[in-house]
């Protein structure tokens, strides 16, 4: 059996983690942040901790009648802890694969630094480190480590190499821009060669954010990108950074589309002959 493809992780400069496959597809894995996981920790808290208190009032209640005498209700006590607080948190998000009440109440999961499903060694580690930085620290000592590193990760997190990520998608649709108008001539003859994967996020990337940075910032941004990009184009029009970022996207984009279109109407042709039975052949299904 072929073994699975290495996964990387690539830093950039805005401290923003993309994971990268073997066969270089960059995967966008967002960790949930601090507050929201810290909402979710709670409601866990609640959920595991007020279970045990709640099974050990009634134990209390009705210990004369299922004649439970001190020394076991002392032995009880001890066994349902670990049950509320190790084992059951452990075996949901071995079930569940990463999620628990509060991760679910938050959007999040439990995965691998490498984005996999965890498995029962890492919940044993988040499980078992919990008892003491969650509950008997009353979750102080596992807010302080989330607070000193960049994914909000716990001390369990840290020794298990594990993360809660972000699964809840913005349902904001990107609009779709064609090519300036003033670069639509230029567009027509331009010869605009593919460039790298990550240049072209990069582009994308900022021209979604650009109406939100300072003129300083995305001028100087603009200008960096489009002296990058310029390697891959000819000939080069005289314009301004931004709108020339655009244009070079909206072409390669367009460009791009209309290859795929030709490909798929050549399939097309061919299909009835990739499906069909040679000449002659009986047809006996």
């Amino acid at each position: 059996m072929a073994s699975p493809s290495p996964v990387y992780v690539v830093d950039h400069d805005d401290d923003q983690n993309e994971l990268v496959t073997g066969e270089a597809v960059a995967l966008d894995l967002r960790p949930q942040s601090f507050v929201l996981r810290a909402a979710g920790a709670i409601i866990d808290y609640l959920t595991y901790f007020g279970s045990y208190i709640a099974i050990m009032l009634v134990l209390l209640t009705f210990a004369q009648q299922l004649g439970i005498d001190d020394a076991m209700m002392q032995a009880i006590a001890v066994a349902g802890i670990v049950l509320c607080i190790v084992v059951i948190p452990i075996t949901v998000e071995l079930l569940s694969h990463g999620k628990s009440l509060g991760k679910l109440a938050i959007g999040a999961r439990i995965v691998r630094d490498d984005g996999g499903a965890i498995g029962f060694r890492h919940a044993f580690i988040r499980a078992l480190l919990g008892v003491i930085e969650t509950y008997m620290t009353f979750g102080g000592l596992a807010a302080l480590t989330a607070l000193l590193n960049g994914k909000a990760k716990r001390m369990g997190d840290l020794v298990a190499g594990t993360y809660s990520q972000n699964e809840r998608v913005s349902k904001l649709v990107t609009p779709v821009y064609g090519v300036p108008v003033a670069l639509l001539e230029w567009s027509r003859t331009a010869d605009v060669a593919k460039m790298p994967d990550a240049l072209s996020r990069r582009i994308a990337q900022f021209l979604a954010q650009a109406p939100g940075l300072t003129p300083v910032s995305r001028d100087r941004l603009s200008r960096e990108l489009a002296t990058e990009v310029s390697v891959y184009v000819s000939p080069v029009p005289s314009t301004n950074a931004e709108l020339f970022l655009a244009a070079v996207a909206a072409v390669r984009r367009d460009r791009e589309f209309a290859a795929l279109e030709l490909e798929k109407a050549g399939l097309d042709r061919l299909a009835p002959v990739l499906d069909g039975l040679p000449r002659g052949f009986p047809d006996r299904g």
